[in-house]
Formats: structure tokens, sequence, C-alpha cells
């Protein structure tokens, strides 16, 4: 029987750290989009900014839920709610997992951020931390993602000082998000802003159960053949745009016959095997048969030309004649 980890008390940990708040060791990196972490040297005037926007908030906001009723509940269950605190396994959350990993383990190849290298419009997010001088083996994080729009580069932004506008100085510079957004601690991530949270490690896990639903009822309802080695559900899993799709996809209204009938009319290069199943050979085959089942392809009657349709809407039955007669 697979042993259950006991997850991180959240209140617990607030009362321990509030203790210890302006004793602990802070450390700063920026990761890029491919989840790249870079050290971030600091001057001492931002020091002095970084414990109430990477630490503090996110203390206060716990012990102050501990007094409203806030509760911890696990992400892939629950929905965001007033007054509920989202955690889940950071082994489900890949990304930032692989980020910790990095910086845990693999410290020595992690080089100092540089504007002229690593270009501050490719990072997606700043990561603080925390470590206890008395306790080296405890350690947090907390995390926040960088809004591209909140940032100054120099060639485009002038500054007031002195009574005068001028040249921006800096190479780059960006607003530190003011609100809690992830908190890591351990073997647990806490998702105080959850959407944020989703965008900042690309975790759709909602979405996903969704889409695995969906895509069983294709596999029941639909004849399939797929390339060795490959199958519906790790095509599905590497298409952001497919698993979107599918969250509103009903599916079986187009039949096995008619998704064919429908890619001929339409000379879309869709095959079949011997036995009647439709080939995907890989994800443009996948979005093309997903597309076919979700009726999104159409023949102008006026032009004859064939568009595929991004969004519908669908009409209610006419009433009386038509204007013209």
């Amino acid at each position: 029987m697979e042993e259950v980890r006991e997850t991180t008390d959240i209140f617990l940990w607030a009362n321990q750290t509030d203790a210890k708040k302006n004793d602990l060791q802070i450390e700063l990196f920026l990761f890029n989009k491919n989840y790249t972490p870079y050290a971030m040297p600091l001057k001492g005037d931002v020091e002095q900014q970084l414990r109430p926007l990477f630490l503090f908030d996110y203390i206060n906001q716990v012990t102050l839920g501990a007094g409203t009723g806030l509760s911890v509940r696990d992400y892939e269950l629950s929905e965001a709610e007033e007054n509920v605190l989202l955690r889940t396994d950071l082994a489900k959350v890949g990304r930032a997992e692989t980020l910790i990993h990095l910086i845990e383990h693999e410290r020595g190849d992690i080089v100092e951020f540089s504007e002229t290298e690593h270009e501050f419009k490719r990072m997606k997010g700043v990561l603080a931390r925390f470590t206890d001088p008395n306790d080296p083996e405890r350690i947090f994080y907390t995390a926040k993602l960088i809004q591209q729009g909140q940032t100054l580069k120099s060639a485009l932004a002038w500054e007031f000082s002195d009574g005068k506008f001028g040249a921006f100085k800096a190479e780059v510079g960006f607003k530190v998000p003011d609100d809690n957004q992830a908190l890591i601690i351990g073997q647990d991530i806490f998702a105080f802003n959850p959407g944020k949270f989703e965008r900042m490690f690309g975790y759709e896990y909602k979405k996903q159960v969704i889409a695995d639903k969906k895509v069983a009822e294709i596999e029941k309802q639909y004849k399939l053949s797929f390339p060795e080695g490959l199958d519906l559900n790790a095509l599905v899993k590497e298409r952001k745009k497919t698993i979107n799709k599918l969250q509103k996809l009903e599916i079986g209204e187009v039949k096995q016959e008619q998704v064919l009938d429908y890619a001929d009319e339409m000379q879309l290069e869709l095959m079949s095997d011997d036995n009647g199943a439709i080939i995907i050979m890989d994800g443009n085959d996948l979005d093309m048969f997903v597309n076919l089942i979700n009726e999104d392809y159409i023949e102008s009657k006026i032009t004859g030309k064939r568009y595929e349709i991004k969004s519908k809407k669908l009409l209610g039955e006419p009433e009386g004649e038509p204007p013209r007669g």
C-alpha cells in the first residue's frame, strides 16, 4: 500500500517563520520561459524591500486567515474560493520541480543574469529562496510572475529626476508584483493566486482532467490508428491548443464514416487504413480530426472558398417565413 505523505501545516509554518522572519537569508533568482534559473545580484537599497514583498505578506495572509476560518484544500479537487488556499504536490508541477532541483542540486551551473546575454524580455518569473542560518535544511521559496507590460527598456523610457525629464539610465527596469502568488515548502506548493500560479508554471491540471475524459470518449466512439509508440493521450498532452479545444467538444455527433466523408468534401488529407480506422500520424492530423468532429470546416455557398472556423455560435431555429419570401 502506497504511503500517504504528510503535507505541510501552513499555519504552523507561518507561526514558526514569523518568529525568525528578520533572520532568514534571502537569495533571488530570475527564470526564463524554459525554466532556466539565473542568479540576481542585488544592491543594498533593494534588499530592504525583499522581506515585505516576498515573505511578510505571505505570513500575514496565512496568520489573518487562521482567524477567519481559512481552509487548505487540494488544488486538483477544489475551485478557487474566498478564504480557501489551494495546495498541490511539487511533483505534479514538473516545471516548478525542475526549477527547484536546478537551484538545490546544480548551483554551480547557474550564472548571474545579464541583459546582454539573457534579455529580460525572455524572463517569466522571479523566485526568492529563504534559508535559516541556524537550520540550513529549513528552506522554502516564494515565486512571482513577471508582467512584461510593466518593464522599462532604456532605449524606450524616460525618467523624471531633479525636476527634469531625461533618458532612463538603467538597462532595464521592472515593477515587482506586490500580491502573493506561490509558496513552495518542501514537497508542497500553495497557490495564493491560482491564475498566476498556472501561468507561471504552465500547470493546467483541471483542463487536463477534462481532456483525459474527452480522450476516453473519443477512443470509445472512433477507430483511430497511430504510429508505433504513439497514442491519443500522448499526442494531446503535448498540444495546448488541442487541450483547450477538447474542453467543450461534443463527442459522437459526427460519426466515423461521416468524418472521412467530411474530410473528402473539404479536400483534407485525412487517411484511413484497411480496417477503416482513421490514421493520425502527428499533431497536425490530430488537429484536423478534432476540427472535423467539431464541424469546424465550412465551404462558402457564395464563393466556394473553404474556411476553418475559429469560433462559432449556434443559431436558434428560424421563426416564420424568410424576410424576402
